[in-house]
């Protein structure tokens, strides 16, 4: 018996491993004939069955290797749908494949995304060079002016100045130079020879309106009180009065008069005149050091009284063509309005009215 018991292990051992993962596999119908088989063996084995001679063993074992054929053959069927969909759930590695494929889809997405956003970023670089383009063609480069000559203002002004510098040294730059203080009245882009004719023409056929507008009376710009824009620029206000209402009313005048002739003359925002003592962007390298100007630098004349210009000339000047000795712009072309009676004198690039008093005015 126990060389038949010896043989038979190693078989039965197997059996037994393929029935337990028979079990994750063969549906519950195909177990029963398990049941029966071993059912069987129990009864024999209560039936008291005597040991057998060397042939019985022969039949007994084969009998076993037939079972165990038989098992084995059953173990190796297809599986049921839903036993197969049950075992794939419980694989850990069965989300791989659909996570790598969601993964590539993503950095697909993510690729097309980046290079929409690379491309709508040359596109928008391209627009802003295309803007910087067309305003670079349009910028002002002419304007006209209502220069300052009263020396109680200009007077006044370089007092402002000194003081400002004595306290700040680096602000010297941002100075503008006495003969340079006028008024702007409107800005252009004159982009030919042609166009600058066009607007001293424009300039010209104003007189007519202007002194209607005037009807004869004297302009008096009463200059007090500083501000600011932006802690850029620094400028002298002009008090609010019936005088300043009809220097609007004049600028609005030219600047109609100005695009009448074709010429884009003046700005978006309302008229706002005033006079700049100071600005930041006159020095690129003050700007790196000087952010913003502090507005204590000029408490002491927050309120102060400048002085009052009687309006006299209106000039067409250029921003970029070299200035006159004095330091007043490139003038094109003049209109005066005579309260005084003028000997005017007109060089190329420059325009000097010198007042002569008689009469004195009305």
């Amino acid at each position: 018996m126990r060389p038949l018991l010896q043989r038979l292990l190693p078989a039965l051992c197997s059996a037994a491993a393929r029935g337990l993962l028979a079990r994750r596999a063969v549906p519950m119908a195909l177990r029963p004939a398990e049941g029966a088989a071993r059912a069987g063996g129990d009864a024999r084995s209560a039936a008291g069955a005597a040991p057998e001679h060397d042939g019985l063993e022969n039949i007994q074992e084969k009998k076993i290797l037939k079972e165990n054929k038989e098992k084995t053959q059953q173990s190796e069927e297809p599986c049921a749908a839903d036993s197969v969909d049950s075992l794939m759930a419980e694989m850990p590695f069965v989300d791989i494949d659909i996570e790598d494929e969601c993964a590539m889809h993503a950095t697909s997405e993510l690729s097309v995304k980046k290079k929409r956003k690379r491309t709508t970023g040359r596109e928008m670089e391209e627009g802003i060079e295309r803007k910087k383009k067309k305003n670079k063609q349009y910028q002002p480069n002419y304007f006209i002016s209502l220069p300052i000559t009263n020396p109680k203002i200009t007077g006044s002004i370089q007092a402002l100045q000194d003081a400002i510098i004595q306290k700040d040294q680096r602000l010297s730059k941002a100075m503008v130079r006495s003969g340079s203080l006028h008024v702007t009245m409107l800005v252009m882009h004159l982009s030919s020879e042609e166009e600058i004719s066009i607007a001293v023409g424009a300039l010209s056929d104003s007189k007519v309106f202007l002194d209607d507008l005037l009807k004869g009376k004297r302009l008096d710009l009463s200059f007090q009180g500083i501000d600011h824009f932006r802690n850029q620029v620094g400028f002298v206000n002009l008090a609010e009065n019936d005088h300043t209402t009809l220097l609007k009313e004049i600028a609005e005048t030219m600047t109609k008069i100005f695009q009448e002739k074709g010429i884009m003359a003046g700005e978006e925002r309302a008229f706002n005149p005033h006079l700049t003592f100071m600005k930041l962007s006159k020095s690129t390298e003050l700007r790196k050091q000087v952010k913003k100007i502090d507005s204590s630098l000029y408490e002491d004349f927050k309120n102060h009284y400048f002085g009052d210009e009687i309006l006299h000339r209106f000039d067409l000047c250029s921003m970029l063509k070299k200035k006159q000795p004095n330091g007043y712009y490139y003038c094109e072309s003049s209109i005066v309005f005579v309260k005084y009676i003028y000997r005017v004198t007109f060089i190329t690039g420059t325009c000097s009215t010198h007042r002569v008093e008689k009469g004195g005015l009305e």
